[in-house]
């Protein structure tokens, strides 16, 4: 799902590495003493992970980069996954929104034009490889991308919804399931060949998650 990573700040209170029970570092926003903070660090988290990879991000040197005192990225991020499930977030948060064409095949190719995008961006695809290859090995990390990806999925899925209303599609069709049918193919050819998906793919993979669709494949509760 496309991330541009444009950053705002809401100055909901500073609670991460705060001590609040259960707070888990980067799965509750902080906020505190300016948006820009946030900002300028999960800019310099993201450059990092492009530039570097995974294993060579380090809170010292990101504080180094934003300009920022390492206590406060310190306390209120607390680790390198705590960052990481923060930048996610705010990944999900300010990626374009769902396009509604007003037929599921015309929403399902603006979803993989979108993704194609994303992946097609120096920056933003080196980030997602970053991630993706940390999460392998990392499980902090995995939820975060997997929150992430919940995110991006749930934006789309009220065009197969509606699709299945207008009759387009079957009912009983698991709309989240469809959603990633069209990215998966995009994704895989990235990670596994390291082929930046172009705007063929997109569309093919567009077309073959709606034809297996319409088919009824991923009918389900039957």
């Amino acid at each position: 799902m496309s991330a541009e990573s444009g950053t705002v700040g809401r100055g909901e209170p500073d609670t991460v590495g705060s001590g609040e029970p259960g707070a888990v570092p980067g799965t509750v926003r902080p906020g505190g003493r300016t948006a820009r903070v946030r900002a300028a660090v999960l800019r310099a988290a993201g450059d990092v992970l492009a530039e570097e990879g995974f294993a060579h991000l380090d809170l010292a040197d990101v504080a180094r980069r934003a300009e920022v005192g390492k206590t406060t990225v310190y306390r209120r991020w607390g680790s390198v996954t705590g960052l990481v499930a923060d930048l996610l977030s705010d990944m999900a948060e300010q990626s374009s929104p769902r396009t509604e064409t007003g037929s599921v095949l015309g929403d399902l190719r603006a979803n993989a034009a979108l993704v194609r995008r994303t992946l097609a961006d120096p920056r933003q695809g080196a980030l997602f490889r970053a991630v993706i290859a940390a999460a392998t090995c990392d499980v902090r990390t995995a939820e975060a991308l997997r929150r992430f990806y919940d995110v991006r999925v749930s934006e789309w899925v009220p065009c197969v919804e509606d699709g299945v209303a207008r009759g387009e599609l079957p009912v009983g069709t698991d709309a989240a399931m469809v959603v990633r049918a069209v990215s998966a193919p995009l994704y895989y050819s990235l990670l596994t060949v390291g082929v930046v998906p172009d705007e063929k793919a997109a569309v093919r993979a567009a077309e073959g998650a709606f034809a297996a669709a319409v088919a009824g494949v991923y009918v389900v509760g039957e």
